[in-house]
């Protein structure tokens, strides 16, 4: 009797629903809470995984949980029906991808990163959508508040990790906060 054979139809369609109705991705630990006690979270979801192989939508893993999404060769073809939220400003975008890159960081830091001042708009915009929350306090005069991405963040860019964000060396611009002029030396290396 294979693993996916022993979960029964019930434990999958209890777990299905689960995952469907979550706003947010389900860790297999939180999942184990809600089936019986003999079943195993990771074998209910290698069962939905393979039978949702090859579907229209897919049960994948993402920010530290499983969350259906719809499988990444339809996606032009779901663009064209779903209205797509709008596109984050420029300044967010690259405060947004400063933070990911940096974190934790103070808003004087990101300042100094992206060479330009950092409205309370666009950090606003971040707070709002839950890409970004303080996650702290600079031990340093004024004590500013430190800045990071949070599971949203990871979840909204379809990551596991902040491991699987491209090396930023993949992401050469010519211009902004990202170009490279000079290798980056740490002052530990200097």
């Amino acid at each position: 009797m294979t693993e996916n054979s022993q979960v029964s139809e019930d434990v999958l369609r209890m777990a299905e629903a689960l995952l469907f109705a979550a706003t947010a991705p389900i860790s297999a630990r939180t999942l184990g809470q809600f089936l019986p006690e003999a079943i195993e979270a990771e074998a209910v979801l290698t069962a939905l995984r393979a039978r949702y192989n090859g579907r229209g939508v897919e049960l994948v893993e993402v920010a530290g949980g499983f969350q259906f999404r719809t499988a990444p060769d339809l996606a032009e073809w779901v663009r064209k029906v779903v209205e797509t939220p709008r596109r984050l400003p420029r300044a967010a975008m690259e405060t947004l991808a400063i933070i990911a890159y940096h974190q934790p960081l103070t808003r004087a830091e990101i300042e100094q990163i992206r060479g330009a001042s950092l409205s309370q708009q666009t950090l606003d915009i971040l707070l709002e959508l839950g890409l970004i929350a303080p996650c702290g306090r600079k031990e340093v005069p004024g004590r500013p508040t430190l800045w990071g991405t949070t599971e949203a963040f990871l979840a909204h860019f379809g990551l596991r990790n902040l491991g699987e964000l491209p090396l930023q060396e993949d992401l050469f611009l010519e211009t902004g906060p990202f170009a490279r002029t000079e290798p980056h030396v740490a002052a530990e290396d200097a």
